[in-house]
């Protein structure tokens, strides 16, 4: 394995694989990505490791590792993600650990980590996600946490630790999920955690906290907060079942009248200043009410969003407002903000069959995954409308070209659509755009995702017409759970779309990665030739997959989008030229030509009946940017 020294990404995860981690896996220093989650790896972890400088992912967990974290590891300063969970670790946390400024996650849980958590801590100022949780930490929690102001979900959990909850923590305005939960924990539950507004989940339970519980923020909810097994709490909502807490009476009758003096006085002055504050305010407010734009959603978290507001910013869910219908739901433009922030708001439709378990997975998928080729969620609203009824909607970034359905296959009664033309560099740029995306849900994501649905209409184009996968609603998470129970789910509930589901899903074989490769071998093919698989000239066995295969030897211009190539003849020279529809580029036809055979091949290499004979998805990335650099004489050198 050592001897791999080009390697950039070494995957391995949940196999049964044993004995030590090999410390020569120390001299692949191009390794960017190392993954050995869920084995049965023994021993220490390599210090070798820390030779991997350029390591952005480390995923150790869920094995049996013991002893102590090298400290070397603290060379490895590019490091997003450390994952060690689920081990057992039995030492004090090096400091050196926190030298990783760029860490995004930390899970160190479900070990017997032991002493106190470093102060140095305050030093990730990236960090969303700490896990430290089911381990023997003890001592105070560290003031300097609070310098983490990326925070979103912290766990501490199940440890020793002791005293109260610093006010330093205020500053961790991002939160989402604190559990706190079976510490030695004592003091007041501090009034600012119930002005978090993104917190939805907050466990305080087995403590010894005391005096008067918040009902405000959070605290209102009472399936979002616990706070069993702290004998010495009162106040709260109702639904907590606490004591009342005992008034001060005594105490604030001798106080009563020089209060209200100085509530009168305060409040004439507080007036004048907020008089005097909204004056400035607005005035303000217009003249940066463009930098304000975003403040509904705050980069990388999802904030709450009320049935009321969507339909507010859809105009009354308007048909005008209309710009897709799908299997589950309607989806509409929708504009926030007080109109600086455009939304697409995907509403699904409760009654129809499997609707509510669509929202669920395409939650499910979204909420942990991040690429530039895939549509980005920015909130979910699950409530109820005016009327009663079970609401829920997806909340997207709005993709301003649309969906590469109406790129494709214009309608005919539409002059916008009739304007739309993709060059074949366009078409190219989309084609591996997608590849790279299903390359990253099939062997880059933490938990393997089967997408299921991949079609023209579920890809959408921004601005730059840089193409994203969206539509995650019958999609598969492969997750160590589900991977078991694998051989139990029949793909034949998969709905999916005619023309582009694997044959083998109707024969009742599990979802796996080839069927997402077949739907893009399909894809492909309709790219290039303009032909959907659906077309009526495909009937009893002839389908898109052999009308191209039969173009590879009778000749692929044939079969090529006649929208896409003019071809002219330039008689002076006597070469014969090929030019894009835009106008924007010549070349030889022999080398347009060359790059739609090439195109066409894989399309058609990908779409085979047998799922084990077609192209892995990394490899087809990587042909593809070799044909676009070729096509445009750039070399296949070319740095991506």
């Amino acid at each position: 394995m050592g001897n791999l020294v080009g390697l950039q990404f070494l995957g391995l995860s949940e196999n049964l694989l044993q004995g030590s981690i090999p410390t020569s896996i120390g001299r692949l220093q191009m390794l960017q990505g190392l993954s050995l989650y869920g084995n049965r790896f023994t021993g220490s972890i390599p210090s070798s490791l820390g030779n991997l400088t350029l390591l952005i992912e480390l995923y150790l967990g869920d094995n049996r590792l013991q002893g102590k974290i090298p400290s070397s590891l603290g060379n490895c300063k590019y490091l997003l993600n450390l994952e060690l969970s689920g081990n057992s670790f039995n030492d004090i946390i090096p400091k050196e650990i926190f030298d990783l400024s760029m860490l995004v996650e930390l899970n160190l849980s479900i070990n017997s980590f032991f002493g106190s958590l470093p102060l140095e801590v305050g030093r990730l100022s990236t960090l969303e996600i700490l896990d430290v949780s089911k381990n023997i930490l003890s001592g105070k929690i560290p003031s300097t946490l609070g310098a983490c102001t990326s925070l979103e979900h912290l766990f501490m959990g199940s440890n020793l630790f002791q005293g109260s909850i610093p006010l330093s923590l205020s500053s961790l305005r991002g939160l989402q999920d604190l559990d706190l939960s079976h510490n030695n924990l004592s003091g007041f539950i501090p009034k600012y955690l119930g002005t978090f507004k993104l917190l939805q989940k907050l466990n305080l339970s087995f403590n010894h906290f005391e005096g008067e519980v918040s009902t405000n923020g959070v605290f209102r909810n009472l399936s979002a907060i616990s706070v069993i097994g702290n004998n010495k709490l009162c106040g709260g909502i109702p639904e907590l079942h606490l004591l009342a807490c005992q008034t001060q009476k005594s105490k604030e009758d001798g106080r009563h009248h020089v209060f209200k003096l100085i509530v009168i006085i305060c409040g004439c002055g507080a007036s004048l200043c907020l008089i005097s504050m909204t004056f400035f305010f607005i005035i303000y407010r217009r003249r940066n009410r463009k930098k304000d734009s975003t403040s509904f959603f705050i980069e990388g978290r999802h904030l709450k969003i009320s049935y009321a507001q969507l339909l507010k910013a859809t105009d009354g869910f308007s048909s005008a407002n209309l710009i897709g219908v799908g299997g589950f739901g309607s989806v509409y433009k929708g504009v926030l903000n007080s109109g600086e922030t455009i939304v697409a708001v995907k509403v699904l439709n409760i009654k129809q069959r499997g609707a509510s378990k669509s929202f669920m997975a395409e939650c499910e998928s979204l909420r942990n995954i991040r690429h530039r080729n895939l549509v980005k969620i920015l909130t979910s609203c699950s409530s109820i409308d005016f009327e009663g009824n079970d609401f829920k909607a997806l909340v997207y970034e709005f993709m301003p070209c649309g969906n590469l359905e109406r790129w494709l296959h214009p309608h005919t009664n539409s002059i916008q659509d009739e304007q739309r033309h993709l060059n074949l560099v366009q078409r190219l740029n989309i084609a591996i755009d997608m590849a790279i995306a299903l390359d990253y849900l099939h062997h880059h994501c933490h938990t393997q995702i089967i997408h299921c649905d991949l079609k023209p209409s579920n890809i959408l184009l921004d601005g730059d017409l840089t193409a994203h996968l969206g539509d995650f609603g019958i999609s598969r998470i492969l997750s160590k759970a589900t991977s078991r129970s694998q051989n139990h789910t029949s793909s034949i509930e998969i709905k999916g779309s005619i023309g582009y589901i694997a044959p083998e899903y109707g024969a009742g074989v599990d979802v796996s990665t080839h069927g997402d490769v077949y739907s893009y071998g399909i894809l492909l093919l309709e790219i290039f030739t303009g032909k959907r698989p659906t077309h009526e000239m495909f009937k009893d066995n002839f389908n898109l997959h052999y009308y191209a295969e039969i173009a590879l030897h009778d000749g692929v211009m044939a079969v090529v989008d006649p929208s896409l190539l003019s071809i002219e003849e330039d008689e002076e020279n006597a070469v014969t030229t090929v030019t894009d529809i835009t106008g924007s580029r010549r070349c030889t036809k022999d080398r347009v030509q060359q790059c739609l055979n090439s195109v066409i091949r894989i399309g058609v290499a990908c779409s085979t009946e047998s799922p084990f004979d077609r192209m892995d998805i990394n490899d087809v990335v990587k042909e593809l940017h070799m044909i676009r650099d070729i096509y445009l004489g750039i070399g296949i050198h070319r740095e991506r």
